[in-house]
């Protein structure tokens, strides 16, 4: 009789949770237009993200990401998995134990990568695709070796704007 219960407690737990999960849940339109792309501490800084639902520092979210023509992002893990839908563009994804071990990717195109499962992406042309991840996001960074590397390691030294030119010297 008292698993019974527990069981029906349970239950009724769960399904308070996810009601109120539901009704906190709102129809959105985000307009792409509308979306306010930022580049984000430790990824190249040819890359630039827009949070599209949800908040991906604490959990699953859609991110719209755009990559300039030539951006890479030096091979890495995530924790949670993440899809990828390509949108405009032609990207290249690399992935470590997979076949094919790297795929050309266009509009259309779908990519699902495991939690911790390592990869490389790059942009041969201008980019836009949607990524969503089932956690939070987070980036580690990866050596040849599959060891973790500082971002700055991957990335490389920030490229420093160019110094101003001095004025012609007046006669």
């Amino acid at each position: 009789m008292i698993s019974v219960r527990r069981f029906a407690v349970t239950a009724g737990l769960a399904s308070v949770m996810v009601l109120s999960a539901m009704a906190q849940d709102k129809a959105a339109v985000t307009t792409a237009a509308g979306s306010k792309l930022a580049p984000l501490p430790g990824l190249p800084t040819c890359m630039k993200l827009s949070a599209q639902r949800g908040d991906p520092s604490k959990g699953g979210a859609v991110i719209l990401i755009k990559m300039t023509a030539g951006c890479t992002v030096p091979w890495h893990w995530h924790t949670a998995s993440e899809s990828l839908m390509m949108v405009s563009g032609k990207g290249k994804i690399e992935m470590k134990d997979a076949t094919p071990a790297s795929s050309a990717v266009a509009p259309g195109d779908y990519v699902y990568l495991p939690g911790k499962h390592p990869h490389l992406f790059s942009c041969a042309t201008a980019c836009t695709f949607f990524d969503v991840t089932e956690g939070a996001f987070d980036i580690h960074y990866i050596d040849k070796d599959g060891k973790e590397i500082s971002p700055e390691q991957a990335l490389g030294p920030a490229k420093q704007p160019a110094a101003p030119k001095p004025a012609p010297a007046k006669k």
